[in-house]
């Protein structure tokens, strides 16, 4: 079992949890999703939809959900 995806998620997910709105979030997540696939040697545009992804909902799933 391949869990590069997987990887690519939680490294979204990380990034995307500092921004604000969702736009930035999904942008954050996808240049994390895309970094961390082109160093692992993986496809660098499914990388960052997996992180463009992740940045988006994760708020909405409350896994990175502002403190204020």
């Amino acid at each position: 079992m391949r869990k590069t995806p997987i990887l690519l998620v939680f490294a979204g997910l990380a990034l995307a949890g500092c921004m604000q709105t969702d736009g930035q979030r999904a942008l954050a997540g996808a240049a994390g999703g895309a970094i961390i696939a082109d160093a692992t040697d993986n496809n660098a545009l499914t990388g960052a939809a997996l992180g463009a992804l992740a940045g988006t909902y994760c708020d909405d799933a409350g896994v990175c959900q502002r403190s204020y």
